[in-house]
């Protein structure tokens, strides 16, 4: 363990501050056009189904009435 000031000081950010307002507003518009808000696997891989509408509810029918899968708000089994 190490001992260090009581403020913090150990993680002060170090600024460059000899930097001109022009640049930092230029790169900020490079950062802008360039930085994506989207989170890291956040897009879905799209699917193409080739089942039938009808045939998949005619199923789902079926498997309610064998008891296969729950139905109504209570579903415990």
């Amino acid at each position: 363990a190490h001992a260090d000031e009581a403020d913090g000081s150990q993680f002060a950010l170090k600024f460059d501050t000899n930097r001109t307002r022009a640049e930092v507003q230029a790169e900020a518009v490079v950062e802008a056009k360039t930085h994506n808000m989207e989170p890291a696997g956040s897009r879905v891989v799209t699917y193409q189904s080739t089942a039938d509408r009808a045939a998949v509810r005619a199923q789902a029918a079926e498997a309610v009435r064998t008891g296969q899968i729950p139905s109504g708000e209570f579903s415990a089994m």
